[in-house]
């Protein structure tokens, strides 16, 4: 590369290996275990032969549903067990080779590799006449394989994801065969561990059902192109782009962040991912430029969190919505539009309140990127992406467009001569793109226990009766205060059903991943929001985007804490800070559920509602931003956060009356704000 082709930026050059590097000190799901020479280069070969696996049948035809899921199932638990330790800490260099410990790694966790790909090839390779017949009637092999692969799952889960997915898993199978003992309406006939496990094991139910189908077929695929993308010079290019948009205004560094994590998140849906990534720059350029630590942290990790919500590479949960809601991809992509721009939008409005009450300035021209060399440089790694896209709305299947994706990423990096990708870099993002998928695919696999259980005793729908039930009550109670007119028992029963499902959906990510937070929430909240009246697709994105609190929802805060980490601050109050900032944006599902033109994809979809419902939403979020940052157009005081955020719930009600009601409230706070400010301005003078 010439020096005329470089970009000059402080901070700003982005280095795939150190980013790297930081993604796996800080991600525990591809933290693996030190690894001797020889155990490192037959993980990387396994690895390497996963994603060569997934490419060759996403462009070549994939296997029968039960092989593919088999396959892919039986090499990520094996490798799980071969990377990640039964304890974690202590593991600070390889281990020797002994006679226990085979290549450094123990004997016990060889046999357990070993036991889980003859535990999950089992079914696969049962002829499917055979495996019809079975269903219903398991062999004692059938039941002794698949309590063993139960077992084999939790702990791969345990290892790779933590403690509360197969603590959730464990309570719904003690739940299935002790269903006569349950209170009330929970109660339910029971069932014995055999007829559990044949659920669990032999149908595609449960174990080997939609979500690991799901993480099989497209998820691997889009990760694997993230991978490529972001080698052949896209992440950097997006970085540039949004240092040249956004860098120059107040606070420039933190608003870099923003619209990088929101172009980055285009091509990676892992949160964690995205925070390391974007924030190994953004990240130092915020604290040089005067953003306290943990605030520097907490807007990257906020920030990051929309890559799983951003088209039109989405995260997993975006893919399960296809399976679920049997929808084509690109109408999830064009309902995800709005709901994206709202995240980043609600970010966006605090770090600007933010940067003008402390005086924060943009960046300097000599610290602004050379665009035309940055195009110049890396513009052929937008055709992949391009490719990618006109596969998907020319109506192919998802993974046939991830395929062509690849290709064409590897096409250019062999042939573009300013950034040049040697074979051995391609293996390396094999092997990398591979990663991702243990972690994943095991807490797939793992959810669909939960999802067995929940078919299999309909708990389900007895858990969206209470919560029904209970919403209605609280609307009853609170409809002897609130006249009619105002608010319908209908609409109040719908509002609490709402709040509590957020609420279960922020608790349950503290403890698990978003994916598998999505899925358990799918199954048992979103059938409550369509008893009342939701569409299925509005029910889904609202636990959907919810869900995405959970990368920045302490204790359990991987995004934010992965940031902390990258600025030197303390986790903890990076990852509050981080929630905060998440909130601006809280207000956007409940918009969407009461005016669902704003997904576009809606039945009753029109102009005039979705211009009502945006303009609204936009409104609202501003205002509430506002009163988390307690700053407009200068300092507020407390009666102005009060009316800003009575007035953010209003602009986002469905009625007009409201929003006019809502609106009405901020005349009071612009015209003291604005008084402020021009006698602010008249005084420096």
């Amino acid at each position: 590369m010439s020096e005329d082709d470089k970009i000059r930026i402080t901070g700003m050059d982005l280095d795939e290996d150190k980013a790297r590097e930081l993604e796996e000190k800080f991600d525990s799901e591809i933290r693996f275990r030190p690894l001797t020479p020889s155990a490192g280069h037959l993980v990387g070969f396994l690895l390497v032969a996963l994603s060569i696996f997934h490419y060759y049948t996403a462009g070549f035809g994939l296997l029968q549903e039960m092989e593919h899921r088999g396959i892919h199932l039986s090499m990520v638990l094996a490798l799980v067990f071969l990377v990640f330790p039964f304890v974690k800490s202590g593991y600070d260099k390889p281990a020797s080779s002994s006679l226990l410990r085979p290549l450094g790694i123990p004997v016990y966790d060889w046999l357990l590799a070993i036991a889980a790909v003859v535990a999950v090839a089992h079914v696969p390779l049962i002829p499917l006449d055979d495996l019809a017949f079975r269903v219903g009637n398991p062999t004692q092999l059938d039941v002794a394989l698949g309590l063993l692969l139960i077992v084999l799952l939790l702990e791969a889960t345990r290892r790779s994801v933590g403690i509360p997915l197969p603590i959730i898993s464990v309570l719904f199978m003690a739940y299935a065969l002790f269903g006569p003992y349950m209170p009330s309406i929970l109660v339910h006939p029971g069932t014995s561990i055999s007829q559990l496990v044949n659920h669990l094991y032999l149908t595609t139910q449960g174990v080997y059902g939609i979500a690991l189908g799901v993480v099989a077929t497209y998820v691997f695929h889009f990760v694997l192109f993230g991978v490529f993308a972001n080698r052949i010079g896209l992440g950097q290019l997006f970085l540039d782009c949004a240092a040249f948009v956004a860098g120059r205004f107040a606070g420039g560094p933190a608003k870099v962040s923003i619209f990088g994590s929101a172009l980055f998140g285009m091509i990676s849906g892992s949160s964690v991912a995205n925070t390391v990534t974007v924030g190994s720059l953004t990240i130092p350029a915020m604290i040089r430029m005067g953003y306290k630590r943990h605030f520097a942290a907490a807007v990257e990790a906020t920030s990051s969190t929309g890559g799983q919500v951003t088209p039109p590479i989405m995260g997993a949960a975006a893919f399960l919505m296809i399976e679920f809601l049997e929808l084509p991809y690109t109408t999830i992509i064009i309902a995800a539009i709005v709901p994206a721009f709202m995240h980043f939008f609600g970010v966006l409005m605090q770090v600007h309140f933010e940067a003008k009450r402390s005086g924060l300035r943009g960046l300097r021209p000599d610290e602004m990127p050379d665009i035309k060399a940055a195009l110049k440089r890396d513009w052929p790694a937008i055709i992949p992406l391009v490719v990618l896209i006109a596969v998907l709305l020319s109506g192919y299947t998802p993974y046939l467009a991830a395929f062509w994706g690849i290709t064409l990423c590897i096409v250019v990096g062999l042939l573009n001569p300013r950034r040049r990708m040697t074979i051995s870099e391609i293996v390396v993002s094999l092997r990398d793109g591979a990663k991702y998928a243990l972690a994943v695919g095991a807490a797939a696999a793992t959810v669909g226990i939960v999802v067995g259980v929940v078919t299999l005793t309909g708990v389900g729908f007895k858990l969206s009766f209470i919560v029904t039930s209970t919403a209605g009550d609280m609307a009853a109670w609170f409809g002897t205060f609130l006249p009619e007119a105002i608010m319908s028992p209908m609409t109040l029963t719908l509002l609490f059903t709402l709040v509590m499902t957020g609420i279960v959906c922020i608790l349950m990510g503290c403890g698990i991943p978003t994916t598998a937070n999505y899925i358990i929430m799918v199954t048992i909240a979103a059938p409550a929001l369509v008893l009342l009246g939701v569409e299925p697709i509005v029910a889904h994105f609202f636990v959907f985007y919810y869900g995405l609190l959970a990368d920045i929802t302490p204790p359990v805060a991987l995004a934010a804490y992965a940031a902390a980490g990258m600025a030197g601050a303390d986790p903890f109050k990076s990852g509050n800070t981080a929630f905060r900032l998440g909130l601006g944006k809280a207000l956007v599902p409940f918009v969407f559920v009461f005016s669902p033109s704003l997904l576009l994809v809606t039945k009753d979809f029109t102009w005039t509602s979705f211009t009502l419902a945006f303009a609204g939403c936009v409104l609202g979020i501003t205002a509430l931003g506002a009163a988390l940052s307690r700053f407009l157009l200068v300092p507020t005081k407390g009666w102005e956060n009060l009316l800003l955020v009575l007035a953010a719930f209003l602009l986002v009600a469905p009625e007009l009356y409201s929003t006019l009601i809502g609106l009405a409230l901020l005349v009071p706070v612009v015209l003291r704000q604005w008084t402020a400010r021009q006698a602010g301005a008249t005084a420096t003078a």
